[in-house]
């Protein structure tokens, strides 16, 4: 599907759920722009959703009604991947609940993490994230903020080699945790990592990100917004007139200039409202900055 959807088709989309006015940028592409996962070459579209706090909701009809419209938006612009985690509370209990109420499971990517200690505590708990979310095998499973990797690894490649897990990952959401994980990248070789990095927090672009470009390892963003604190930053200023062909919001603006490094893979803004899921989705579409327009986009925000 993501490599069909065109304009007209987000649109159309857009205008049935009556939630994606944001996806003006869509019209310099024929599809949401996606990357090749170094150990596949499986494309995966640029923009997710992350589901921290934002899904960690009752499954009443109402809230599931709206987590679903927003993975339709998802979906209908070509993205496909859900980020989660046993953490996470009920995230993975209502990511089920919205399969359930009729987004079909093969349309997604879904991704979460095992988040204890021993060998058996998480091939446990990596078995009832699967059955949460309503699925026989999980498309990637990470170990989530470093905890037990060794255990952890060996657990995910046994399950990956029986079919139900498709890739192996490892995260955390701190600058100062990004040593460790740099040495855990090079001890096991994982498919992918996920990792904090924004215009307000660019320490991955001494160490982790030319790293996972050098083992061939796929990069997943949390954090992009720096937990809001890049739109407090922005507050009551108009975008640059540099930015302007390429980003149409702040959001896009903070999104694209992520997405546009060549180590990064996908970012995963997390959110709970149609219509900043609507303003994300629209940085997956159009032109990307180039390095010379990185360096801008930071000199400007370093600036402010």
């Amino acid at each position: 599907m993501m490599n069909t959807w065109n304009r007209r088709d987000v649109l159309m989309a857009g205008a049935a759920l009556g939630a994606l006015p944001g996806l003006t940028m869509a019209d310099k592409t024929q599809a949401m722009l996606t990357k090749p996962i170094p150990a596949s070459g499986e494309a995966l579209p640029v923009i997710g959703l992350g589901t921290y706090n934002v899904f960690d909701v009752d499954s009443t009809p109402d809230q599931i009604a709206t987590r679903k419209d927003i993975v339709e938006q998802l979906v209908s612009a070509g993205g496909n991947l859900l980020d989660t985690s046993p953490m996470y509370n009920r995230s993975e209990k209502v990511i089920g609940d919205v399969i359930d109420a009729g987004i079909d499971r093969e349309d997604l990517f879904l991704a979460t993490k095992v988040w204890t200690d021993g060998r058996d505590a998480g091939i446990s708990q990596m078995k009832q994230s699967a059955d949460l979310m309503r699925t026989n095998s999980v498309d990637l499973m990470q170990v989530h903020n470093l905890r037990d990797t060794a255990v952890h690894m060996k657990s995910i490649q046994e399950l990956q080699e029986a079919g139900q897990i498709r890739y192996s990952g490892l995260t955390h959401y701190t600058a100062g945790a990004q040593a460790a994980l740099g040495r855990e990248m090079q001890a096991f070789k994982p498919q992918f990592i996920q990792i904090n990095y924004s215009l307000g927090e660019r320490e991955a672009e001494r160490n982790v990100l030319p790293l996972a470009e050098e083992l061939g390892i796929a990069v997943l963003i949390n954090r992009p917004f720096q937990s809001g604190r890049l739109f407090s930053a922005v507050s009551g200023k108009e975008l640059p007139d540099f930015s302007r062909d390429f980003a149409e919001s702040w959001g896009q603006f903070f999104l694209k200039f992520i997405i546009s490094h060549p180590a990064v893979t996908c970012a995963i803004p997390a959110t709970s409202k149609p219509h900043h899921m609507a303003d994300n989705l629209g940085a997956g579409f159009g032109e990307l900055p180039d390095a010379a327009m990185r360096q801008r986009m930071a000199e400007f925000f370093e600036s402010l």
